[in-house]
Parts: structure tokens; sequence; C-alpha cells
């Protein structure tokens, strides 16, 4: 796993020790972010289900401005950190230690705005109607914000979250794995 372009270019990632996430591979990573950037002219990122940081850290090599992760798995929040560290991205980014419902909810409450999100959660434990609903409940995406969906082929997911935030494409890599693109028109 590493950073596949940006200012971080080339930099190896650490993995999250053991076998409680499934890092996103570098291939369905690079063709995502040829979908939503290549490149930004800054912003703020939402790494949802932080794992390795390895989206959100892509994210920050790629131009945005500041990171939030957040996990609720100690070992993949010093995973996190550590990999800031090693990119010299540290100073871009919040790491917090938190369930995602909870975490959505402090962020809403602080009035965050994120340009791009990430929803990357463990397949058995995805939770996306109730991330969805509290996203445009608290309006965490900003107008032409991104939200990206990882998830399970077999997993459906709406083509709308709310009358402005809509799905503008779905992909499947592999014999299991999916992307799902909105766009807050």
């Amino acid at each position: 796993m590493r950073v596949i372009a940006g200012k971080c270019k080339g930099r190896a990632l650490k993995a999250v020790p053991g076998r409680t996430t499934r890092p996103t591979t570098d291939r369905v990573k690079e063709t995502l972010f040829n979908i939503i950037g290549p490149f930004f002219e800054g912003g703020q990122v939402l790494d949802l289900y932080g794992g390795s940081g390895s989206l959100g850290i892509e994210a920050l090599s790629r131009g945005m401005d500041l990171a939030v992760f957040i996990d609720r798995h100690g070992p993949a929040v010093m995973t996190i950190r550590r990999n800031l560290d090693a990119c010299g991205l540290s100073e871009q980014a919040e790491v917090y230690r938190k369930d995602a419902g909870r975490a959505l909810n402090i962020l809403g409450q602080r009035g965050e705005r994120f340009d791009l999100i990430f929803l990357d959660p463990p397949y058995e434990e995805a939770r996306f109607d109730r991330d969805f609903d509290r996203i445009v409940r608290y309006g965490l995406l900003r107008e032409g914000g991104l939200i990206v969906a990882e998830h399970d082929v077999n997993v459906a997911l709406p083509d709308r979250l709310s009358e402005r935030i809509a799905r503008f494409r779905s992909e499947a890599y592999q014999s299991h794995t999916a992307l799902s693109f909105y766009v807050h028109e």
C-alpha cells in the first residue's frame, strides 16, 4: 500500500495490524481518484472509517488542505497517526477515536462542512442508511462536494440521498468491491 500521486507520491503506508481492516487496493484507489480528481485545489476531506488512513492521506497528497480521520479501533488510530507522520502531513489532519455515528453527530454540532467524504466501512458492519442520513441532516457535505462509498457489490445503495445529493456513477471492481459516487448538486 502506497501513496499514488501528489506531494507524497510513492510513500509506503503501513497497514493496520491484524485482520480487522480491509485496505482499499492501490488499483481501486487510483481509479477512484481518477474519477473524482485527480488533484484538488484545497478543501476538507472526511475519512469516516479511516483504517490505515490511505484514502484521506491520498486526498491530502493530491491537494486537500485538511483531513479529518475517524476510526473506533485503537490500532487503526495509531496506524493513521504513524502514516500521517511518515508523510509529513500531521499538521493537516485531525484524528479521532470514535464510532462513526457519534462522530457524525459531533461534526454536525460543530458545523463542519466537507468537500469530500469517504465511507469505507467494514462490509459486515456497514450502516450506510445511518451515515447518509446524518450527513444530509447535518449538512456535512458542501455544495459541489462528493461522497465516495466503498461497499460490497451485493449491497444496493440509493440513487438519491436527498433532493440535492445524487449518485452520478457506480463502479464494480474484482468480484466483491463496488464504489458509489455522489455529488451535492
